[in-house]
């Protein structure tokens, strides 16, 4: 019986050890984001052809989703910067330029006050001539549509002479999709659809116990691991840029400065089985590279 308690025993240290509950400091510095998976391959995609401008008036959340009362009221489950995300993955592929448009109202707000500002006093003076604004090529549109929890709960549990342990785990879906539209025409060019999974785990571990008459022994520990949210949106954008990138490879919307870029690697878990659909693209899809690709290298990095 002794031999058992002390394997019981030294099962709950374990267990104790293993929660890692070294509590957090009051005050923490702030630190860099963490780079996902994604955002890496961003950076190893192919170079293109030439720099695409796009422009991004909102990537809206429209899941339509709350949190679960009582964590908060009316506060959306997923993140509402979508556009901020969205338009840094664009940038940092390499393949687009993006614009602003966004805040454009501000934007033309400052460029009065610049004129109004600059504007000579003199009637005879040069009026001030400000550089027009850059037009897009492309429209990236789209939304976060779907965010599904508990798609997946699970957990184990073990109790043996008044010592236990579990876990728990629960799992969160959320969807983004995007496409790339031809502000000419207005074609929807190409359009991609990505996942991403949410992963929460609970570890629980304690001892309840009688160690002599009158003398009860209880302890307990855990902790609980939860992904935050919008780095998984994050992620599903990032995830979603290169396989719009991708597609519009195979589908001939834009190029890569060498060919086979499309066969590259980096594309390949980011692009289903199934061939793109180059109906997509409307019938002039040979004509979209060089117009959407040297507007962009026009623009600039």
């Amino acid at each position: 019986m002794k031999s058992a308690w002390a394997c019981c025993l030294s099962l709950t240290l374990a267990l104790a050890g293993c929660a890692g509950m070294k509590p957090v400091a009051p005050t923490t510095p702030a630190t860099a984001t963490p780079r996902s998976a994604a955002a890496k391959d961003l950076t190893r995609l192919p170079a293109p052809k030439g720099r695409i401008t796009a422009a991004v008036y909102n990537l809206r959340d429209q899941t339509g989703q709350y949190k679960p009362s009582p964590d908060s009221s009316f506060s959306t489950a997923v993140t509402q910067g979508g556009t901020a995300f969205l338009i840094r993955a664009l940038g940092e592929s390499g393949w687009f330029s993006p614009v602003e448009r966004e805040g454009l109202q501000n934007l033309l707000t400052e460029r009065r006050i610049v004129r109004s500002i600059e504007s000579p006093s003199d009637k005879g003076a040069p009026a001030v001539n400000l550089p027009p604004l850059t037009a897009a090529s492309v429209l990236i549109e789209g939304g976060i549509v779907g965010y599904e929890a508990d798609v997946r709960t699970g957990g184990a549990g073990i109790a043996y002479l008044g010592v236990s342990a579990s876990t728990q785990y629960r799992t969160d879906q959320v969807t983004v999709m995007l496409r790339a539209v031809d502000v000419r025409t207005g074609a929807v060019l190409v359009s991609a659809s990505t996942t991403k999974t949410v992963l929460s785990y609970q570890l629980q571990s304690g001892i309840f116990k009688f160690v002599s008459f009158k003398k009860l022994l209880e302890a307990e520990t855990g902790f609980t691991r939860n992904e935050p949210i919008q780095l998984c949106v994050n992620e599903a954008i990032e995830a979603a840029v290169i396989q719009l990138i991708g597609r519009g490879l195979e589908a001939r919307i834009w190029a890569a400065g060498s060919d086979g870029a499309v066969n590259d690697p980096v594309f390949k878990p980011y692009l289903t089985e199934t061939s793109v659909d180059l109906s997509l693209a409307g019938s002039p899809q040979q004509e979209l590279i060089p117009d959407l690709q040297a507007a962009g290298d026009a623009a600039g990095p």
